[in-house]
């Protein structure tokens, strides 16, 4: 993990946009979510202060906290501090990559890494594999993305829908595993749209000012990385 020394946020700011700014900036520099002690360090709040943004934050889907641990932060997208099918090596940080698409965004939203090591294994024969992952252009390979969970019920169980945003060997290997499973289909993309996909969706969540995009502004996006159909809202 980065060993750099971290640094508190601008006090200007209203106590929600310092706490956010501060898991997101504790993930970049160290890989891992800054816990309650050291969020009001950096904020120059009160431990109960700082709780009481990160449920406002989780409300409104800024970061998720933990159902067993409200102290404990799981995700701020492209963020996760806990393992879901993805490990993100930078040139000196190792990270958990949420899923296909933050494991792939987070080279865009980190400038100082020029490129990441992206590594899982498929879930349908444990084939591992890795690619690097940069910022220039996507990277080689017939390997496919799966999502199963429709942009509609993402947030129903949003760990749930990101644990199941995997890469496979191929079409058929999503087929084997779906069979396994019990699961329907839902939408399979290859590397270099994924890559496009990631590439621009957190754009500014390291900024003070963030806010998440609305579900017009989202589905404009889709369209743009040539998403289609009902599962991105889309017509075909």
């Amino acid at each position: 993990m980065s060993g750099n020394a971290a640094s508190s946020v601008p006090a200007h700011l209203s106590g929600a946009e310092r706490v956010r700014l501060a898991v997101y900036h504790g993930f970049a520099r160290t890989g891992g979510a800054p816990g309650v002690a050291e969020l009001a360090g950096l904020t120059r709040l009160s431990g109960d202060q700082v709780r009481q943004e990160l449920l406002g934050l989780h409300e409104s889907r800024d970061l998720v906290l933990d159902p067993e641990d409200a102290d404990r932060v799981v995700m701020a997208h492209p963020f996760a501090s806990v393992p879901l099918g993805f490990s993100v090596m930078g040139a000196h940080t190792l990270r958990w990559g949420g899923c296909a698409w933050d494991s792939f965004a987070l080279p865009h939203l980190l400038h100082d890494e020029p490129d990441v090591l992206v590594a899982t294994r498929c879930p349908a024969c444990d084939t591992p594999h890795a690619w690097v992952v940069g910022r220039e252009e996507p990277p080689a390979g017939e390997q496919v993305a799966h999502f199963l969970v429709p942009m509609a019920r993402v947030w129903d169980d949003v760990v749930h829908t990101c644990a199941h945003q995997r890469l496979f060997c191929s079409e058929g290997c999503v087929e084997t595993w779906l069979t396994r499973a019990g699961e329907e289909r839902g939408h399979v993309m290859g590397l270099g749209t994924l890559w496009r996909f990631a590439s621009d969706w957190y754009t500014g969540r390291l900024q003070p000012g963030y806010t998440r995009r609305d579900p017009a502004s989202a589905a404009a996006y889709f369209a743009e990385v040539g998403l289609r159909g009902a599962f991105w809202g889309l017509p075909e």
